[in-house]
């Protein structure tokens, strides 16, 4: 199945996708789940956090690169659970080297252990260093339509705020502010975190984000598989929805069939 409609990728850091869906590599039982669901989704770039799964660190034991192979996917290493600018930038410099020079990344800095939710601050800082280093960051942020302008100004090739905090599957809790971060973009806006099921992904492309990532929402589905082709079929009609253009909302009826030369 493709999932883009003709001319229509998605382009990050100058290379073309046709899957706008995103997914991560955690919380599955095993690689050959983490690859069934992978497929299932379509998924094209595919985030590991570094510091948790073998990516090359370990040569002895089973790597995520066996399943989900750097030929045939764009792997995204993560800083999940880092904390301060120094240890994300360290952490990016790591996968850099295991992977063989490989610039793309996704940035977060996080300011709190219950809630995941990302410490400005020190992101601001990551990503400076981390542009200047020559890395294609892709950066995890708050919704504030301000911060995400600010982090597109210092050059992240995508900014990805959240819809509701991570693994929480609330959904998209503020359209307003998403909106804005979309209408002031020139760099895709992907929503990163907060989606539960293929409702939530098909609004956040209907409201024209350029992509959805997630993890929890498939891998702690009861069937991980199935949820995964669920969201690959939500995030191709939320997209196809967008760029057809939905009618506008009205408060009275409007009949779909003509009342002109009805009999009486």
């Amino acid at each position: 199945m493709n999932d883009a409609l003709p001319h229509d990728p998605l382009v990050i850091a100058g290379k073309p996708y046709r899957s706008r869906l995103i997914t991560g590599t955690g919380k599955f039982k095993d690689f050959d789940e983490t690859r069934r669901a992978t497929d299932a989704a379509g998924a094209e770039i595919v985030t590991a956090a570094i510091r948790r799964i073998n990516l090359g660190q370990s040569p002895n034991e089973p790597s995520l690169l066996d399943a989900l192979p750097p030929e045939k996917f764009t792997l995204l290493p993560n800083t999940a659970g880092c904390y301060t600018a120094e240890d994300a930038v360290r952490t990016c410099r790591l996968a850099r080297e295991l992977l063989d020079g490989h610039k793309l990344v996704k940035l977060e800095v996080l300011g709190d252990q219950k809630t995941l939710y990302p410490d400005v601050v020190q992101t601001l800082k990551a990503a400076e260093l981390l542009v200047a280093d020559g890395f294609d960051v892709m950066v995890y942020t708050s919704d504030d339509p301000i911060l995400a302008k600010r982090l597109e100004e210092i050059g992240c090739v995508a900014v990805m705020p959240l819809a509701a905090p991570i693994g929480s599957g609330l959904g998209i809790q503020n359209k307003w502010s998403l909106l804005e971060i979309i209408d002031n973009a020139k760099v895709p806006v992907i929503v990163d975190a907060g989606v539960g099921t293929a409702s939530d992904a098909a609004i956040a492309m209907e409201l024209g984000c350029d992509g959805v990532l997630m993890n929890t929402a498939i891998a702690g589905a009861k069937d991980p598989v199935l949820m995964a082709s669920a969201m690959r079929k939500a995030v191709q009609a939320g997209r196809e929805a967008f760029l057809a253009g939905r009618i506008p909302r009205k408060r009275n009826a409007s009949a779909s069939s003509p009342i002109e030369g009805l009999i009486g």
